[in-house]
């Protein structure tokens, strides 16, 4: 017989303490500490627990019986449903004052490293409408809001497709939107359109089954530059010469400014299109941003940072704690398209990238030439294997690095590799301040390097995610 499962507890007027990670608040009751997300310090709400373990508890607010004098109007009518922008009910200066903190506390913490100097956060000027990448899920049953619920005869035969985010932890159910507040206006009327096109259509274009892998409309990708240039990849699941041509005519005929319009048929199990190929239906093939006189070419595979004004912003940071004369020999690791490497090629003798991904290496070579810039090498494969001793003696030894890795972080290897190459300064860029200052400890270990300067850069307002960018000196001994 299965042991019948404990009622968690409703907790009443329980005070919000503070601000904890993934976004969520936190306050203790009975000495356990309690993450609720969506509240605000200084809130006094009653919460139900829905999680209970030995250590901490998880809750949600069922009713906000004294709103904390911090807290104001989400913009987002899709706010707390569709799992992004979860920190729209605090002000952005609260938000920029927990993620700085964020950071120091990962350094200070985690790494227990001593940093020097910590420069004031860089601020987003737009926290609307900053995201230059957006994706759209189509699904045949959409997450339905409370006042749509209905018994399931007076349902039959209502349209019950969607198309907008996944909902998190769902992978089935995703909910429909109307405005999104990310992307660019014409990403919301492009993707609008899509949709009442397809649902006045829905035998010629069925909605993907995510559960059941049938349909005809998948997927949609749509990129914007501050140029004003458009890219729309739409995601189909088959072949349907026809029905694909028609749409897409209608698509071109509606918005003439689309600089590229792509499609894709994949018929996988997963969404992923990196490795699928990629269908250019009319324009060109890529778009391009543009950033202090540089041109970057970005394709639908390329990788290239979400927010541009604020990508302009990290790599002047970067650049900065560089510290180039024009004399030195830069390695910057972990390149993706070359965007860092290209930004300081004309501050330096020479810059090596270094990048997992070919496609991304194949985009960093054509950035370089569009730009006519001819002091950069780039190559392709794993970071530890490229990155050795015998690479660096056929290359040269670097005066600088940068280095730029993913959320986990740089291997143990790579990071003995740079300490053996001993540069005289290193420039480290982090999307993760927990595995930056896991590695700058590792770095700082021998006491050959010290933590000299640190500044977070927010690419993402009203979302717990920051960038920070740390530069470490070597010691002379």
């Amino acid at each position: 017989m299965a042991r019948k499962k404990k009622e968690l507890p409703l907790l009443q007027s329980i005070s919000i303490e503070g601000i904890a990670g993934e976004g969520k608040a936190l306050t203790h009751v009975n000495g356990q500490v309690l993450f609720v997300p969506f509240a605000a310090p200084g809130d006094v709400c009653d919460i139900q627990v829905t999680k209970k373990k030995s250590s901490f508890m998880e809750g949600r607010i069922t009713e906000i019986i004294t709103p904390s004098p911090q807290r104001v109007t989400p913009f987002c009518s899709h706010f707390t449903i569709c799992g992004g922008c979860k920190w729209q009910h605090l002000p952005y200066s609260l938000q920029l004052e927990t993620k700085d903190q964020v950071v120091r506390d990962a350094l200070c913490r985690i790494g227990k490293i001593d940093v020097e100097t910590y420069l004031p956060i860089l601020g987003s000027r737009r926290t609307e409408r900053y995201r230059n990448k957006l994706e759209f899920t189509f699904s045949h049953r959409r997450w339905l809001q409370p006042n749509e619920f209905s018994a399931l005869d007076e349902r039959e035969g209502q349209d019950l497709s969607g198309l907008g985010f996944h909902l998190p932890g769902m992978f089935d159910k995703v909910l429909d939107i109307d405005l999104c507040h990310l992307g660019a206006k014409v990403l919301d009327d492009i993707r609008l359109f899509i949709r009442d096109y397809c649902k006045a259509r829905p035998e010629r274009y069925p909605y993907f089954d995510l559960r059941k892998q049938e349909g005809f409309m998948r997927t949609l990708m749509m990129r914007t530059t501050s140029t004003g240039e458009i890219m729309l990849v739409v995601v189909f699941f088959r072949e349907d010469e026809e029905a694909r041509t028609t749409l897409l005519d209608a698509v071109k005929e509606h918005f003439p400014q689309i600089t590229s319009l792509l499609y894709v048929i994949n018929a996988k199990a997963n969404d992923t299109i990196t490795d699928q190929e990629i269908h250019c239906y009319s324009g060109r093939d890529y778009i391009e941003e543009r950033m202090e006189g540089l041109t970057f070419r970005i394709g639908p595979k390329s990788f290239y940072q979400t927010n541009s004004e604020q990508a302009y912003e990290l790599y002047k940071v970067a650049r900065e704690f560089a510290e180039l004369t024009g004399k030195e020999h830069v390695y910057d690791l972990y390149t993706g398209t070359g965007t860092i490497a290209n930004f300081v090629a004309r501050h330096a003798t020479s810059v090596i990238g270094i990048e997992y991904v070919p496609e991304a290496i194949a985009d960093a070579k054509i950035n370089s030439e569009v730009n006519d810039i001819d002091n950069t090498l780039f190559y392709a494969g794993d970071m530890k294997d490229i990155l050795t001793e015998d690479f660096i003696l056929q290359h040269g030894h670097p005066e600088v690095i940068i280095t730029d890795p993913p959320r986990a972080g740089m291997h143990e290897d790579v990071i003995a590799t740079i300490l053996r190459a001993a540069p005289q300064r290193i420039v480290y860029v982090s999307c993760n301040p927990a595995t930056q200052a896991r590695d700058l400890q590792l770095l700082t270990a021998s006491g050959d390097y010290r933590v000299t300067k640190s500044r977070a850069v927010d690419m993402f307002p009203h979302t717990h995610h920051i960038e920070n960018v740390v530069q470490l000196v070597r010691h002379v001994h």
